[in-house]
């Protein structure tokens, strides 16, 4: 049972291979297609369908935009949510920790009327900031790095 689980994991390893090296496209567009990919996987409540639509309307690559956005969906997002707190209330000039103790007394004893009663300024502003900067600097990341990858995997293909 183990080797059919390794199996498969190695065949999907060798799709995602093929379907994201192989592809007829130049690596601008897939590595921008990444970039974009990896921004919205970061950004909470976004993810593959916001990346297929935004690749189709900036004209990059809609596989590795939507790859992209799967390695990062939702998980990255809760690594980031501290990070993020504490970039965006750094920017805000307030203090990440009483930011942070609001957050987690909402999501504690979550109702809707409390959404109300806290400052959205003080509360979701600072982490919607966070997110945008990190997403942005790890999208603008992936995409100088994949791009440098499919050059370079494109110059030795051409050198054999």
């Amino acid at each position: 049972m183990k080797n059919k689980g390794k199996c498969r994991l190695a065949r999907s390893l060798k799709f995602i291979y093929i379907k994201f090296f192989r592809m007829n496209d130049t690596p601008q567009k897939i590595a921008q297609g990444f970039g974009l990919g990896v921004f919205l996987g970061i950004l909470p409540a976004t993810g593959i369908i916001a990346a297929l639509c935004l690749a189709f309307v900036f004209k990059v690559n809609r596989a590795s935009a939507i790859l992209g956005s799967i390695l990062t969906n939702t998980w990255l997002s809760f690594l980031i949510f501290p990070l993020s707190i504490q970039i965006g209330s750094t920017i805000m000039d307030l203090n990440w920790r009483d930011v942070y103790s609001s957050w987690m007394g909402l999501l504690r004893d979550f109702h809707f009327r409390g959404l109300f009663k806290l400052s959205i300024l003080k509360i979701a502003l600072p982490v919607a900031i966070g997110y945008l900067i990190i997403a942005f600097c790890l999208g603008l990341f992936t995409y100088f790095a994949v791009l440098i990858i499919l050059k370079q995997i494109k110059k030795h293909k051409k050198a054999i």
